[in-house]
């Protein structure tokens, strides 16, 4: 991510936005902000077959599994009006995170998915923070990049992912149901 997301964190709509995994304890925050987005996201809807989609059980039961296997990854919660991501203030964003290694980094990397912001809370800088204290975490765990995944014809969150400094791979995600 490039430097300008600090400065664009520091955005007074923003100021009150406070990150944090997702604990048992707000489990069903991510629950209700991933349930969400699954359902209705028609850029999600647009490849769910293809992904194999297994609806609200199976994002049920991928919750419990970060819970129970934190060294794979984590959905990262954004909460607004709390100083803190324990305080519990309204949770209006999530994200889930899972950790690779790289061979052309030789280094830990990330693997983002499933970024959403409440319908209410976008465009006021939720997402910018999100990721911004996202990035951050990342570091300290020692991952040194980000890999997105977003539907060509989502130009909303291309202009988003672009103006924080991610960049196309030109490439196409692929899957194979196992």
């Amino acid at each position: 991510m490039s430097a300008d997301v600090g400065a664009a964190v520091a955005d007074r709509r923003a100021a009150a936005i406070a990150c944090a995994p997702m604990t048992a304890a707000t489990r069903g925050d991510a629950l209700r902000l991933l349930s969400a987005f699954l359902g209705s996201d028609d850029h999600y809807r647009a490849s769910s077959a293809a992904y194999g989609d297994g609806g609200a059980e199976a994002l049920a039961r991928a919750l419990d599994l970060f819970l129970a296997r934190p060294e794979l990854g984590f959905v990262w919660l954004a909460f607004a009006g709390s100083e803190d991501g324990d305080s519990r203030g309204e949770a209006v964003g999530a994200c889930v995170v899972c950790h690779a290694i790289s061979t052309s980094r030789g280094t830990l990397v990330a693997k983002l998915d499933d970024v959403t912001i409440a319908r209410a809370w976008q465009g006021r800088g939720v997402g910018t923070a999100m990721l911004a204290a996202l990035a951050a975490h990342l570091r300290g765990l020692g991952a040194t990049r980000i890999d997105c995944g977003c539907h060509r014809d989502n130009g909303g969150a291309w202009r988003f992912y672009e103006a924080l400094g991610f960049t196309p791979l030109d490439e196409e995600r692929i899957a194979l149901l196992l």
